[in-house]
């Protein structure tokens, strides 16, 4: 073998000993990094979450939002979502007062307001629904209601709900508009007490929401009138500042603002924001 054979023969054993080195050295590099990629990636995974959140709400969301209460546990394995529906105003009394809530989704920025004025929410209420109102008759309308004005008809028995109440304060709003005056035979204290009325044909009509009638399916017939559209509310929900799961009520709050939470409440009758 001539010199000049060795060499070249010499050079090409170093060159595959340093290619080799080199992909040992990459292979190396490459599981380092994955390790800290995985590393990184379980370091900013979001927390579990767990526990309870307490959820006080508008009585006309009472349908939607035990729904989104049982999805929102099947998503979260380990957390359970209570609620308490009733009146806003009633609810917002109770907050300001000391109950304890996670989360408050009213059926009026008014009372939303209670709530916000006091300093007891964290952050701005957000609307996440809109409502209007519909007339709730018995099953096949014997009292011909056909309009707002005929809420008025003597011998009819009306129920609405308390003015202090958001769908009382609707209602009493349409009726203003249309220049109408009504004497309800009760003022109810939330929309479900005024919608039981009429299920339990202890009046002829109600003013409610659409929701309602909605949800009642045929135990009432629902009246629709054009006067509505002037007294339409607005939900807004907000994050309480005493919250004692805020991180698990925050992930509540932002299922019923999803597209799967807007679903559901479309479904139910509600109007986009």
């Amino acid at each position: 073998m001539t010199p000049s054979v060795r060499r070249t023969r010499r050079m090409l054993e170093l060159a595959g000993a340093g290619a080799a080195a080199l992909l040992t050295l990459s292979a190396c590099s490459s599981s380092s990094g994955s390790s800290n990629t995985a590393s990184d990636a379980s370091g900013s995974a979001s927390p579990k979450l767990s526990g309870t959140v307490t959820v006080f709400a508008a009585a006309s969301l009472q349908e939607s939002f035990t729904a989104l209460g049982k999805e929102f546990e099947q998503q979260h394995p380990g957390t359970k979502v209570t609620f308490s529906f009733g009146g806003s105003d009633t609810l917002a009394a109770s907050i300001t007062g000391g109950a304890p809530a996670d989360v408050f989704a009213a059926a009026s920025p008014k009372t939303m307001a209670t709530v916000t004025d006091a300093k007891d929410a964290a952050g701005a209420p957000e609307t996440f629904v809109r409502n209007q109102l519909e007339i709730a008759t018995l099953p096949g309308n014997p009292g011909k209601v056909a309009s707002l004005k005929d809420l008025t008809k003597p011998g009819l028995k009306v129920v609405l709900c308390d003015k202090t109440v958001p769908c009382g304060a609707a209602a009493q709003k349409a009726l203003d508009a249309s220049h109408l005056k009504l004497t309800p035979v009760s003022y109810e204290q939330d929309v479900k007490s005024a919608l039981n009325k009429v299920e339990l044909k202890e009046a002829d009509a109600a003013v409610v929401y659409k929701t309602d009638v909605h949800a009642a399916g045929d135990k009432v017939e629902g009246v629709e009138f054009p006067e509505s559209a002037k007294a339409v509310n607005d939900y807004p929900i907000a994050l309480l500042k005493n919250a004692k799961n805020a991180e698990t009520a925050k992930a509540f709050i932002a299922l019923v603002r999803s597209a799967e939470g807007q679903k559901v409440l479309g479904e139910a009758g509600f109007l986009k924001p």
